[in-house]
């Protein structure tokens, strides 16, 4: 997140930030956990040296690196505000998210409880096992006051051993602070009693400390052996952009809680990110977790600094929709699994087989055929953990920014590397840092548009862009894939009959749980979301096994009538079978020299 006032920041530091105290700032909280076993936090604010008669209160709608509304002022009460003096002032409501405050005496002081019981990259969590806070999720704020630093007291249980790990500037004694308000509302804290490993990197002439702070049910061993891990990717990913951000106060932290009660996530911050998981690294999390430490310490440069236009400042009060989903999800997307595999935490063999995952869901997808890549990305609102009681039709509409970039960012780095010598993404993602992020200047996809003419000339970038990115075509990847020795393998011999199938344990009954896809077998023939299915040609189906040993009989191409019931009526019809499209993606054990050094510039590590 791109700040404003850094000249304030930076006066702040030059004065001795760190030893200010809470009265030497105009918004203060308190923040308290006596009633944690029941999800409970009482805070406390108080906001002085009001230049207005009427005092706008807010609780946020949103939050950093979310796109969809949140509403998290549903989850306040016992709410009281008061003057310096304990009179209670006039409170009126103009709508849910917001307290218009009047007849104060220039100081308003507010308390509330808040309810928190989701711990992950959008909400807070309070238990007796941590609280974990996300910042707009719990605490009110005055927008108009957006430019005046903050502060911050979190009165920790001490009888549970808790400890603050945060970006915000520590100021001692558990008070800590922030230069404004959007630096403030950027800033989770894990409040537990965690773990921490540090290592110190070098930086042209500067070292940055990189902490990795755990919450978790493991072992200590368990903790070296993943911070190794995470070491060798802080590393692999400098490689790309060939230095790291200059991180605020010499500070980047991985907040990280593995535990039972949190919810997977993972969510950037400017020198921070969550990373939630219900896996304990003894229990898979050593592999499955780690791919989001790629991803969101990718995130530091990519979106954190190399930051889309629009989404620039970022609004609490509404929902946030961007243009650049696609190249600021989508491409961070790309590197996750690359970075893996070139810092070997993965192999080769497995990052390729992996491919093919992403590959199916966005070139299967009939979605394309409605939105290219920019209108995915403005879909994020509609999407990104947001919730809605209508049914929706997103299987066949809706392609996610993360994946459709992801593969955009394949065929980008492939078409490079075969478009001239020396050329690949890690340069241009360089490029676009070096241009946009390093100074921290807003862009636009013109913008990106014009840094690819400049890297690789203007007839390469108008192809790609006009095909790929203002237009929703397929790029060859069977040619670009054979570039590097990667092989697409296709089951001809597979008969596809495109329906999502569940079975219905209680009742015996196999149901298509899935609108059907459009253009598909299922979808042609009629079928359509809870169909239950009876019978192919007159042999009974109820479950998996009996379908799967139904369809042994036929190929594609073969016509077969599928029995099926619909709100009590049974009907039949007619669905021709086709070739699966799911294809399946493998190394070639021996591909020619050329053809093996491209792989290994590609895949090595750097």
């Amino acid at each position: 997140m791109k700040f404003t006032s850094i000249i304030l920041f930076i006066l702040f530091a030059t004065l001795g930030f760190s030893q200010t105290s809470s009265n030497d700032y105009e918004s203060n909280y308190i923040i308290s956990f006596k009633n944690a076993i029941h999800h409970e936090a009482n805070i406390k604010a108080t906001f002085s040296n009001l230049d207005s008669e009427v005092v706008a209160l807010r609780m946020s709608r949103t939050s950093p690196g979310r796109y969809a509304l949140h509403e998290f002022a549903k989850n306040v009460y016992d709410l009281k505000i008061t003057d310096s003096k304990g009179k209670e002032l006039l409170v009126t409501r103009p709508n849910p998210h917001e307290w218009n405050v009047s007849g104060h005496d220039g100081t308003i002081i507010v308390s509330y409880i808040l309810f928190a019981d989701r711990g992950d990259g959008t909400y807070s969590q309070i238990d007796e096992t941590h609280a974990h806070l996300n910042i707009p999720a719990t605490f009110m704020f005055i927008p108009a006051h957006k430019d005046r630093a903050v502060s911050v007291r979190f009165d920790v249980r001490k009888d549970l051993k808790w400890k603050v790990a945060t970006q915000l500037i520590d100021n001692g004694n558990n008070n800590f602070s922030a230069p404004n308000l959007q630096y403030f509302m950027d800033s989770p804290v894990e409040i537990s009693n965690h773990t921490i490993r540090k290592v110190d990197v070098k930086n042209n002439d500067k070292t940055y400390t990189i902490r990795f702070v755990l919450h978790h049910n493991g072992s200590e061993q368990e903790v070296d052996t993943y911070f190794e891990k995470i070491k060798k990717i802080v590393a692999q990913e400098k490689a790309v952009f060939g230095e790291y951000p200059d991180f605020d106060h010499g500070e980047y932290t991985f907040l990280a809680c593995y535990i039972p009660n949190a919810s997977g996530d993972g969510m950037e911050h400017r020198n921070s990110t969550i990373l939630t998981s219900t896996r304990s690294l003894a229990d898979g999390g050593m592999e499955s977790n780690i791919g989001t430490v790629s991803h969101e310490f990718f995130h530091a440069w990519n979106v954190e600094r190399i930051r889309p236009q629009d989404l620039e400042p970022f609004n609490f009060e509404k929902a946030n929709m961007s243009e650049a989903l696609w190249f600021a999800e989508g491409f961070t997307s790309y590197y996750t699994n690359l970075i893996l595999c070139r810092a070997g935490v993965i192999s080769r063999e497995k990052y390729i087989k992996g491919l093919a995952r992403t590959y199916n869901y966005v070139w299967n997808s009939p979605a394309r055929k409605f939105f290219n890549p920019i209108e995915m990305s403005y879909q994020a609102p509609f999407v990104d953990a947001a919730k809605s009681v209508d049914p929706v039709n997103r299987g066949n509409t809706f392609i996610s920014y993360y994946s459709y970039g992801s593969m955009l960012g394949l065929a980008l780095d492939l078409s490079l590397r075969n478009h001239k010598e020396g050329l690949h993404l890690d340069d241009y993602m360089k490029l676009v840092w070096n241009t946009y992020g390093k100074i921290e200047k807003p862009y636009t996809v013109k913008d990106l548009h014009l840094l690819l003419e400049t890297y690789a000339g203007t007839s390469f970038a108008n192809d790609f862009f006009q095909k790929y990115i203002y237009d929703s075509q397929m790029p060859n990847y069977e040619s670009l894939f054979a570039s590097v020795g990667v092989l697409i393998v296709k089951d001809q011999n597979s008969p596809y009959h495109g329906a999502s199938l569940k079975h219905n344990n209680d009742r015996n009954e196999l149901f298509i749980d899935q609108y059907t896809q459009k253009d598909s077998p299922a979808h042609k023939a009629g079928l359509d979301k809870g169909d239950i299915l009876s019978a192919i040609n007159e042999v009974t189906i109820t479950n998996d096994e009996q379908l799967k040993t139904a369809l042994k009989k036929y190929k594609p191409g073969d016509k077969i009538t599928i029995t099926y019931n619909r709100l009590g009526k049974t009907s039949k019809t007619e669905l021709l079978l086709e070739n699966t499209p799911v294809i399946k993606t493998a190394l070639s054990q021996k591909p020619d020299k050329k053809t093996k050094e491209h792989r290994d510039n590609w895949l090595k590590a750097h």
